[in-house]
């Protein structure tokens, strides 16, 4: 049996539970594993550089997520795309997905580095950068925006890894960077004293040698989907199905980046420097916790969009149901820690030579009250995925943007005005249960009427060369 059957057989037959771990457990350890890189700069830079360091750090986080937020466009997207074509046994069109969508993440990833590169300044300005860490920001993104391309690269082309069933492969992708970079940033902060463009260097070093060993992979002859020369001309077809599936993570990567600009501004104007500092540990906390959910969600992608592609319904809805399960369980557990352990959390960032006793003051309710809706954030998200996986691009960004767009920016326009700082920290939660009455209220009705909706752009044939 060659790979190809191997692989059908695995997503059609394979009990949903076991298939679920088998492809969530690389994803998450992958996504963690991709957290560590901002979750680990910030540790060392805290610890080696300075409190003001880390609020310096996160004023850039928009144009980081601007950068992944291209990089989930074309990755996803091509990628949801080619599981429902090789659901449907059209394996010649899901590597013309394959090679349109390598050209267009190397000319997205270009065009930010060029931009951001020359606005690099006033952007900082705009998104809230303060004399004491406008530095900080400024050393640290320059070096970032050089390795963008790298990013963009190997962190899209690894969906595709995945997406064709090796997410082992994938996994190792993420571990190469991370653990690089985890070795890096010690060296280059406090033997070389660096800075916080020592640990720029060591991202985009580590970004490297994932973004090469993706292309070796591809190129080196051991991935099932080949890209071909004949593949790497775009096609209006192929682009605009990519970008219409991708859209809705594109769209929540975008408005976390609006979101985060207009955070940092109320941060700055009701509580200062030491809020975003503390702003920024909240928000790493949280990524080590939704990125395992972003991992299920990976996982599950595939396993969701092959049997929706092959009309297995009943597996479909199985997908789901262990997902949100999985995904549950670990924002609960998420839940526990920042309610009953939020000093303990500082600790691990703030060295005790800075402002911690000031930090833990603001940024102890802070991050009680943001993260209260914890429990019930996994299944958003998951749900929310569940429209992206089945090709459904109008559910999935409506949903993806409905808690950044549609409810936290105005909570956070309004809240502060009555509030102070507690109202930027009182936006998240209810931001977060609106967001997951909504989408409860889509998902219900999608899953009762599956098997009998129409969804004309996945059953089309893309056009012969």
């Amino acid at each position: 049996m060659n790979k190809e059957n191997e692989r059908r057989k695995l997503l059609g037959e394979e009990p949903i539970g076991r298939l679920l771990f088998k492809f969530s457990l690389p994803a998450i350890t992958g996504m963690i594993v991709n957290a560590l890189y901002n979750v680990v700069d910030r540790i060392f830079i805290g610890k080696g550089v300075g409190d003001l360091a880390i609020g310096g750090i996160f004023i850039t986080m928009p144009i980081s997520l601007v950068i992944m937020a291209f990089g989930m466009l074309i990755g996803i997207g091509g990628n949801t795309l080619v599981s429902i074509k090789l659901g449907q046994d059209r394996k010649e069109e899901a590597e013309k997905v394959t090679g349109n969508a390598f050209v267009l993440l190397i000319l997205a990833s270009l065009a930010i580095s060029v931009f951001g590169l020359i606005f690099l300044k006033p952007l900082l300005n705009a998104f809230g950068a303060s004399p004491s860490n406008f530095g900080y920001a400024y050393d640290y993104m320059k070096i970032i925006l050089i390795g963008a391309p790298l990013q963009t690269i190997g962190f899209g082309m690894n969906n595709f890894i995945r997406g064709e069933g090796s997410p082992t492969i994938a996994m190792k992708t993420m571990l190469i960077g991370a653990i690089t970079n985890t070795i890096l940033d010690p060296i280059f902060i406090f033997v070389f004293h660096m800075g916080v463009q020592g640990a720029a260097l060591a991202t985009i070093i580590s970004q490297g040698l994932s973004a090469i060993w993706v292309m070796r992979y591809f190129f080196g002859g051991k991935s099932m989907l080949s890209i071909k020369k004949s593949y790497l001309k775009l096609k209006w077809e192929i682009f605009k199905d990519i970008i219409a599936i991708g859209v809705g993570p594109f769209s929540m990567q975008i408005a976390g980046s609006m979101v985060t600009v207009l955070l940092n501004n109320s941060l700055k104007n009701y509580g200062g420097d030491l809020a975003n500092s503390s702003m920024a540990v909240i928000n790493s906390v949280a990524m080590m916790v939704m990125m395992p959910v972003f991992g299920i969600n990976q996982g599950s992608q595939p396993i969701i969009g092959f049997n929706y592609g092959a009309k297995n319904y009943d597996r479909v809805k199985e997908t789901l149901k262990y997902s949100i399960i999985a995904a549950t369980t670990l924002t609960s557990l998420g839940f526990v820690l920042t309610q009953f352990f939020p000093v303990k959390l500082y600790q691990l960032f703030i060295s005790k030579n800075g402002n911690l006793t000031e930090i833990s003051r603001i940024g102890v309710p802070g991050m009680r009250t943001y993260l209260a809706m914890f429990p019930i954030i996994g299944f958003q998200v998951v749900s929310s995925n569940y429209f992206q996986a089945t090709g459904k691009p109008k559910q999935s960004m409506f949903l993806s943007l409905s808690r950044q767009v549609l409810i936290l920016i105005p909570a956070l326009i309004i809240l502060p005005r009555i509030f102070g700082l507690t109202g930027v920290w009182m936006a998240g939660p209810l931001a977060d249960f609106i967001a997951s009455v909504l989408t409860a209220f889509f998902v219900l009705r999608s899953i009762k009427n599956l098997g009998n909706e129409t969804n004309p752009r996945l059953n089309k044939t893309i056009e012969e060369n």
